[in-house]
């Protein structure tokens, strides 16, 4: 099996009913993930950003995982190391990545299924909305290893949860509970095992019914308001408003509420 067929078959795709799922698929390796794995699922989400037929992303895992986090295991052999070469890679690696999630044009939904540590629990809370499974833990496992967080951690964390939190998580590195995640702002719902899947496709159902640019230029605001001071947001609130002004969506959605009806989004 070469790198492209692996990739195709560690990472599922599919596109039903205008949502896109993509399906982390290494089980025995808790789905950590290969570079390979990890540019399929860029490609895939570049993908959906630019397909008027995908109007929700949901990822997931299968087996006990949702993402073990990179897989140093599979990591090629290094000799002598030269200044700039980890910077390189986080920054064409695992930091691209999260940005691939963060700018997606769709919101996406992480249906976190299991275990989601170090880049694994960053690809989880860049998402949009996070289900979670009952079973599920969060580890923020690179202070085990002696690292420092990668894959935007310490940008993501702090913005969810505070500094004082999110230090906490990463001094320690200790196993985060579901309900505990749920009850810090990590996750917007905990469910059980067993009805994760149903309610990962409801939410996406949902998000897919919706008015497609306005989610995407709403997402963006939201994502910049925390970077941002007020003037900038509201000026960039004004544009996003302007451009949206212009869709089929917004003039359906006023011409609802005009006739007393429910609208009905076309995504465009």
């Amino acid at each position: 099996m070469d790198a492209t067929e692996s990739a195709e078959s560690w990472v599922l795709h599919s596109v039903e009913d205008q949502v896109c799922r993509i399906t982390l698929n290494r089980p025995e390796a808790l789905n950590a993930l290969t570079p390979d794995q990890r540019e399929r699922i860029i490609r895939l989400l570049d993908d959906a950003s630019a397909d008027p037929q995908v109007r929700a992303v949901v990822v997931t895992g299968t087996g006990r995982g949702f993402c073990a986090g990179a897989d140093l295991r599979g990591a090629p052999p290094t000799g002598e190391r030269v200044a700039g070469d980890v910077a390189r890679t986080l920054r064409l690696g695992a930091q691209r990545l999260i940005a691939a999630v963060l700018d997606c044009e769709k919101p996406v939904l992480a249906a976190v299924n299991g275990t989601a540590a170090g880049l694994g629990a960053h690809l989880a809370l860049a998402c949009d909305l996070v289900l979670a499974a009952e079973s599920a833990r969060f580890i923020e496992v690179f202070v085990r290893r002696g690292l420092v967080p990668d894959g935007g951690g310490a940008y993501l964390l702090p913005r969810l949860i505070g500094p004082r939190r999110a230090k906490e998580l990463m001094f320690f590195g200790d196993a985060l509970t579901a309900p505990d995640a749920e009850r810090l702002g990590l996750v917007n719902r905990v469910v059980p095992d067993e009805e994760l899947a149903a309610t990962a496709r409801a939410w996406a159902d949902r998000l897919a019914a919706g008015p497609t640019r306005a989610l995407a230029l709403t997402k963006q605001l939201v994502n910049a308001s925390l970077d941002t001071d007020r003037a900038t947001a509201f000026a960039a609130e004004a544009a996003a408003q302007e451009i949206n002004m212009t869709t089929a969506d917004a003039r359906e959605g006023v011409a609802s509420f005009v006739e007393r009806r429910g609208p009905k989004f076309q995504g465009r």
